[in-house]
């Protein structure tokens, strides 16, 4: 068993239906995840108006900050940095500060869309033995013919999704529902997780 904190992307929180399938899901399979709301959304939740993420060192912060109170009731439990998305890229930054097991990104912002030169390559490297993202062929975000140019870091292995846009949903050709995407997915999670804690 290992204890996920899992963080949100940018234009949805932590009670958005992937994160709660996902929770859900390996909820199921004997793992503890405590998602959260980074500061900006908190501001969102109570006065209902959009507006942008927090800046990097105040999302890092909040993150750090939540992985504390977990390990304060939680210290003898493996710990997961995850994220989605924009989450990803927090969890990928803040893994070797909280001494976490491994980050998992889902739906990792490898760059803009159309913005391939601004990519984030430099975010995945940290010193955590092993890190999974999982990705679908056909996310905006970055595509498996540019990373397959890229220089990536040993320790990072990325599951694809067949089809999977941003969201990790794929097309209605594929014959899956949402939620059986998203079933798929949590089984090569805990299928890492469980082999990196045995």
């Amino acid at each position: 068993m290992a204890i996920f904190v899992f963080a949100h992307g940018a234009g949805a929180g932590p009670e958005s239906e992937f994160m709660q399938a996902i929770s859900a899901n390996l909820e199921q399979k004997g793992h503890k995840v405590h998602r959260f709301a980074f500061p900006y959304w908190q501001i969102i939740e109570q006065s209902g108006k959009k507006r942008p993420p927090d800046k990097q060192n105040v999302l890092d912060a909040a993150f750090i900050e939540e992985v504390a109170k977990v390990r304060e009731e939680s210290d003898d439990i493996p710990l997961v940095v995850m994220g989605k998305s924009m989450g990803a890229r927090v969890a990928f930054r803040c893994a070797d500060t909280v001494n976490a097991i491994a980050a998992v990104g889902l739906g990792f912002p490898f760059h803009p869309p159309g913005k391939q030169d601004k990519h984030r390559l430099a975010e995945l490297e940290n010193s955590r033995k092993r890190n999974f993202i999982v990705h679908g062929t056909s996310d905006p975000f970055g595509k498996p013919e540019w990373l397959a140019e890229k220089t990536l870091p040993k320790n990072l292995t990325i599951h694809w999704v067949e089809g999977g846009n941003h969201d990790l949903s794929r097309p209605k050709r594929s014959g899956l529902t949402n939620a059986e995407s998203w079933q798929l997915i949590s089984r090569e999670i805990d299928a890492f997780v469980t082999k990196l804690i045995k």
